[in-house]
């Protein structure tokens, strides 16, 4: 399973100390660090089968500053992956990814349903 997470947000945390509890094993991949690229946002969009504009982290300053709320109904979806990929604070998180299963964010009881 590969967990995007960033380290400094409290869903990330909480999520994180979900899987440790359940004993599920995990590789961590930092977003701020190693940002999602284009491609991977893609191929986890169509696995996921949500739209797009779910991937984006609604309630970050960056969404804010770039008035997303806005500007998204009016972007392609290469725009919005282009958007996207260029910076990992962008991205909804945490997103866990298992096979062909997609997690973007934190819910206790969806991630129950999908992983146990």
């Amino acid at each position: 399973m590969l967990f995007i997470c960033y380290d400094r947000c409290s869903t990330c945390k909480k999520a994180e100390q979900w899987l440790k509890d359940h004993d599920l094993a995990y590789e961590k991949r930092p977003i701020k660090e190693n940002n999602p690229s284009a491609e991977e946002l893609q191929a986890w969009q169509k696995q996921s089968g949500l739209p797009l504009r779910r991937f984006f982290n609604t309630s970050g300053q960056l969404y804010r500053s770039y008035g997303l709320k806005d500007r998204l109904p009016d972007m392609s979806d290469q725009e919005m992956l282009d958007l996207l990929s260029s910076d990992g604070m962008l991205v909804k998180r945490p997103l866990l990814i298992d096979g062909d299963r997609v997690l973007v964010g934190f819910s206790e009881k969806d991630w129950q349903a999908a992983l146990l």
